[in-house]
């Protein structure tokens, strides 16, 4: 069983946001795996089913961002997975370039405070993440201002993107392991 959590803000005022890329990701494996992710447990909207043909729970916390780990925290003990082996964890990140993603099977928050609490909510910096690139903020710009922004027309493609690789990319990692979707999907776009 694979717990496969999406970060972002619940409320509609964040739904199209740089932040919620973590829930669009989610969003997009519900719709390629039949799932409904609307069940309200552990803090977060969930969905159990099938996909790349293992059981899995899709997880959207509904705890804001910078509370992740308690909804990811509960998750994980209710259905006693292994975080190191059974978790994957989609956030944005602000250092890679739009459409760009990044795969890790363990690594530090990397100034992302949503990683950063579940990372002190698991004990641990030993999980699967897949990051989705949002871009930098403007020189001089706000940076809460920027991840709670849409996302630029012209990196709109790039950014969707971003979000459908994201979903093949938790279906690889299932599939054929973390090793195989870093080498698949850590590339620079050009």
């Amino acid at each position: 069983m694979y717990i496969i959590a999406g970060l972002g803000n619940p409320g509609k005022e964040y739904e199209k946001t740089r932040h919620n890329a973590g829930f669009m990701v989610i969003d997009t494996i519900a719709d390629k795996a039949g799932i409904k992710v609307n069940e309200k447990k552990h803090k977060a909207l969930i969905g159990k089913g099938s996909f790349a043909g293992e059981k899995v729970v899709l997880v959207k916390p509904q705890t804001y961002m910078n509370l992740s780990g308690e909804s990811i925290r509960e998750v994980a003990d209710y259905y006693k997975i292994d975080p190191e082996s059974e978790l994957i964890v989609i956030s944005d990140d602000i250092d890679l370039d739009v459409g760009q993603l990044r795969i890790r099977p363990k690594g530090s928050a990397g100034g992302h405070n949503g990683l950063k609490n579940i990372i002190s909510h698991l004990g641990s910096e030993v999980f699967t993440r897949i990051r989705v690139g949002v871009g930098a903020k403007r020189v001089g710009g706000d940076l809460v201002s920027h991840v709670l922004g849409s996302i630029d027309k012209k990196d709109m493609e790039a950014f969707e993107e971003a979000i459908e690789n994201a979903a093949a990319a938790a279906q690889t990692i299932i599939e054929s392991g973390t090793e195989t979707a870093m080498n698949k999907f850590n590339t620079k776009k050009k």
